[in-house]
């Protein structure tokens, strides 16, 4: 009998139109994902003044959807690795849209900050299962490039927020923001529809008929014979997807990977949310503070975009410890400079650090564990090292109320860069979903019900 490695068939085929679909829809997901991740620092003067917010206050209000995401992320990302990426993808859009656009009819803190949370129960869960999804479809040569260009939507949707705070919020106020992230539940049936389900997991369940559907979308030209046994590198009825984490030589590699993220997204999102309100102290409008927003998520686009190029030629690894660093170099500048137009200049340098780092951990992260935990790995990384994201805006609102300076404030920031580095340098890449698969061979893996003739 003829046998099919799924994994090598699509990482062997090239660019079409499938591929584009699938980009343009995780595209789509991932704008607004970002969007009502940075809403909060689009809207944070105005709710602070109508509701007579402290900084600390703030500060904590602006950690619940954080630690939303700490549960969604492990959770989802186990949850798609048992049952499927589009499902767990499709559910993710509905929490986190809903509950952002109900936090703008929210009458005080209290039940803002529970719409937050259930907000990031979602957010948490849409980014492993969209770029696990990316991954497990996306040709080789350029799979990176691809995972990196919808990670832009991200950024993109970083720009949104403050963008519509300039243009709403003086007429029609700050909860119209909110109420703007229930657009993709309009949007997400047809984006449903296209989307496909995992290979591995159409091969765990059998679902011979509409694997081979979508291998035929994926390469119109081609014949499988329709008695070809599928197979795949790893067993894809692994029952315990956390466990592939640390099996294989790939425990320290996890460890490292979340304190990366850990120590990088407590300057991400200390700097998010309280970038517009530095802003504001430090003399600019309101106008002008959220722009500086806007121009930290133009840079991370530039960044992410040519650096997802780069990491289909060279070491992601290495592109990464740089990043990180440079993270640190530009808030340092940040801290001694003095002139309003280096400003601008300096926030959008670090935007490629800041942001697009963030976006290139994943993409590392999806490329190095194998199909039947990517999803459960970018999960767990990410639900734990969300502690880093929630320290990031209450440390933020401490030093605040500290009377800290807009200076000290960026030289605190400079610090996690440094351990970032140092983190994802640490990073075992002989341990690599791609270079393991070879060593340890491949393994014929029938689908449920289909016998050797």
């Amino acid at each position: 009998m003829n046998h099919l490695n799924v994994s090598d068939y699509i990482a062997k085929s090239d660019f079409r139109r499938f591929h584009f679909i699938l980009l343009i829809i995780g595209f789509f997901c991932v704008i607004f994902d970002g969007y009502d991740t940075a809403v909060f620092g689009a809207i944070l003067p105005p709710m602070m003044k109508e509701w007579h917010l402290s900084a600390v206050e703030a500060g904590a209000l602006g950690s619940y959807s954080l630690f939303g995401m700490l549960f969604g992320s492990i959770t989802f990302g186990v949850l798609a690795d048992r049952f499927g990426r589009k499902r767990m993808v499709a559910a993710t859009v509905v929490l986190f849209s809903l509950f952002t656009a109900l936090g703008g009819v929210a009458s005080g803190p209290k039940l803002f900050g529970l719409f937050r949370f259930m907000a990031g129960l979602g957010l948490g869960g849409i980014l492993p299962n969209a770029i696990a999804l990316l991954t497990d479809y996306s040709p080789k040569k350029t799979r990176t490039t691809i995972t990196a260009i919808v990670m832009c939507g991200y950024c993109l949707g970083g720009m949104l927020s403050p963008l519509i705070g300039i243009l709403a919020i003086g007429h029609y106020g700050w909860r119209f923001v909110l109420w703007m992230g229930a657009v993709p539940l309009i949007l997400l049936p047809l984006a449903y529809r296209y989307m496909p389900e995992s290979s591995f997991i159409l091969l765990r369940e059998g679902r011979r008929e509409a694997l081979l559907a979508v291998l035929a979308r994926i390469n119109p030209s081609a014949t499988i014979d329709p008695d070809v046994q599928f197979v795949e590198a790893h067993e894809v009825s692994e029952r315990i997807p956390l466990a592939g984490l640390f099996s294989e030589g790939r425990a320290l590699s996890t460890v490292m990977f979340t304190a990366a993220i850990f120590f990088h997204l407590i300057l991400g999102y200390g700097l998010i949310n309280w970038l517009p309100k530095l802003m504001l102290e430090a003399g600019f409008t309101m106008n002008s503070s959220l722009m500086f927003l806007v121009v930290l998520q133009c840079g991370a686009i530039v960044g992410t975009v040519a650096m997802g190029y780069a990491g289909d030629h060279f070491s992601l690894r290495r592109i990464l410890a740089g990043l990180y660093l440079l993270g640190t170099v530009t808030m340092i500048l940040f801290a001694l400079n003095r002139n309003p137009t280096w400003a601008y200049v300096l926030i959008a340098l670090a935007g490629v650090p800041v942001v697009g780092a963030q976006n290139l951990v994943q993409v590392y992260m999806s490329q190095f564990y194998p199909a039947f935990v990517r999803s459960t790995a970018l999960g767990f990384s990410s639900s734990v090292a969300r502690i880093g994201g929630m320290l990031g805006p209450i440390l933020a609102g401490w030093l605040v109320s500290m009377s800290f300076s807009i200076h000290s404030m960026f030289f605190a920031f400079a610090i996690p860069g440094v351990l970032s580095a140092l983190a994802i340098s640490v990073v075992r890449q002989s341990c690599a979903s791609d270079r393991s698969r070879g060593a340890q061979g491949r393994l014929g893996v029938p689908m449920i019900g289909e016998m050797e003739k």
